[in-house]
């Protein structure tokens, strides 16, 4: 029987190897691996081969939740960007704290921070934000190499951070855990080690490397600071107002809570804004990931149903702790520069599973993991963030180079993540202060 998981392990490996060699997409990459897992099982009968069309149909439903929750925030996010609040708040911030630089960077931080904590996705914050940041960073007189390595950080850190982390929900699913308990035991790390980040790498002034503050785009005529925030008031407001009165509000869920927040964006920008043409673009900018969600499942499924899960699951048991917690801060990230959000479905689930049955927190576990897995997205063949940072930040340098700058953070972001992992049963408080 191992034999045969070897064997269909081993056919899904070469399909994406195959993939990849004709420059196919990580999600192509995937499905292909996903389909031919499925037929090499149903030769083997496992499953029939009747059957392989119901396990892609269901997989692919998998983590329709998580896809939802990705949509709404990013049309979110992108309103507020089309109504000219991203420019107002970068303008001001740059005006009330360019003076002091500590202040004017941890600003500009928090400004690259809140988009991929609402929609789980740093790429979004860098398509919403970066580009503006990257010119404040400029005008800051921070070098376009280190202006690359901050957003690549910051933005990883964004995607791990609260209320929507893609790797902790599709862990949480895969494992039966509750998605709840990770607003400190994420929150706290993040702000710390993104802060960490700005002030190493943006610290140093490089006068040649300024920006003039023309170069900064122009905010819309008739923006305000109230038409910022009432949005994002309205979507912190539904998230409290369940647990504040828990038996007296409904749960909307985050869709519902993100979708109220566009809406509220919508009706509060100073400029008209065509909806259907922004959600419309929304979506075609999302298809990648939101294709990524539809496959990871589908291979999961797949994974399953053919017992390649379970052997990988073995495999995860059966290595000695201390060899595991060496060989992570390597496997995790390339596992992500592999396989994207795939490495969660394939690697983490078991890997929370083991960790939880021997007494380790999972929730500070998959919060530890989660700062991880970012780290992967600047690591080829995928390295979206990596491509990401350097495009909007105008880096033309060797892309070596350019990971040589994150040198720093990412050694600090990786000593951090793994005492999370290796001390989960000591952080447990932060668990209870995020209920």
């Amino acid at each position: 029987m191992t034999i045969q998981i070897l064997v269909i392990l081993a056919v899904m490996v070469a399909a994406y190897a195959a993939a990849k060699s004709a420059r196919l997409s990580v999600e192509l990459g995937i499905f292909a691996s996903a389909v031919a897992g499925g037929l090499a099982g149903a030769v083997l009968r496992t499953p029939p081969l009747a059957e392989l069309g119901r396990h892609l149909v269901e997989g692919s439903f998998t983590y329709l939740d998580v896809i939802l929750v990705f949509f709404t925030a990013t049309l979110f996010m992108t309103i507020v960007n089309e109504s000219g609040g991203v420019s107002y708040v970068v303008r001001a911030a740059l005006k009330a704290f360019g003076k002091t630089r500590v202040l004017a960077l941890l600003a500009l931080m928090v400004i690259v921070l809140v988009p991929g904590a609402l929609t789980g996705a740093g790429s979004v914050s860098l398509l919403v934000v970066g580009a503006p940041v990257a010119l404040a960073l400029g005008r800051l007189g921070v070098p376009k190499k280190k202006v690359a390595a901050i957003l690549f950080i910051v933005a990883g850190l964004s995607a791990a951070a609260p209320p929507v982390n893609i790797w902790a929900m599709i862990l949480c699913a895969g494992t039966a855990i509750p998605y709840v308990g990770f607003e400190f035991t994420l929150g706290i790390p993040v702000l710390l080690l993104g802060t960490f980040t700005v002030l190493v790498l943006g610290w140093k002034r490089d006068a040649g490397a300024a920006a003039a503050e023309a170069d900064l785009p122009e905010a819309a005529r008739g923006m305000t600071w109230w038409r910022v925030l009432i949005p994002f008031a309205v979507f912190f407001g539904l998230v409290a107002a369940y647990r504040i009165w828990p038996f007296a509000t409904p749960i909307f869920g985050l869709s519902l809570e993100f979708a109220a927040a566009a809406a509220a964006a919508l009706l509060l920008s100073p400029k008209k804004i065509a909806f259907l043409r922004v959600a419309r673009e929304t979506a075609t900018r999302l298809l990648p990931l939101l294709a990524t969600m539809v496959v990871v499942g589908m291979l999961q499924q797949i994974m399953t149903a053919t017992g390649v899960r379970g052997l990988l699951s073995f495999a995860v048991i059966s290595t000695p702790l201390v060899l595991l917690f060496i060989l992570l801060p390597v496997i995790i990230p390339f596992s992500e520069g592999i396989l994207t959000y795939g490495g969660a479905a394939i690697i983490g689930i078991p890997l929370i599973w083991f960790l939880d049955s021997i007494g380790f927190h999972a929730t500070v576990v998959i919060a530890g993991l989660s700062l991880l897995w970012p780290l992967g997205d600047g690591l080829p063949p995928t390295a979206l963030i990596g491509r990401l940072s350097n495009m909007v930040s105008g880096y033309k340098g060797s892309y070596r180079d350019f990971l040589k700058a994150t040198w720093l953070p990412w050694l600090v972001i990786t000593a951090v993540a793994m005492a999370m992992i290796i001390f989960s049963s000591k952080l447990t408080f932060l668990v209870k202060w995020g209920m």
